[in-house]
């Protein structure tokens, strides 16, 4: 179920009654509405607040090379 506010100041969106009753096709529609940037801001807050909670200070992606070589032509 889709409610849209009076002004499309809001959406609310509603699948079953139990969570165990839902399935995963709820949650795909729902960030696919949301689009590109929200995905994005949900996924750096995730990090942001298990970075918190394990005391994580310097946020990195670590990387790692293996091999390294120059290409020809």
């Amino acid at each position: 179920m889709i409610t849209e506010g009076e002004n499309d100041d809001f959406t609310m969106m509603r699948h079953g009654k139990n969570i165990k009753d839902m399935d995963r096709s709820f949650d795909i529609e729902f960030w696919q509405r949301q689009g590109h940037a929200a995905i994005f801001d949900a996924a750096f807050e995730l990090i942001h607040l298990y970075c918190e909670e394990y005391g994580i200070h310097d946020a990195r992606i670590q990387r790692t090379v293996e091999h390294f070589q120059r290409t020809r032509g």
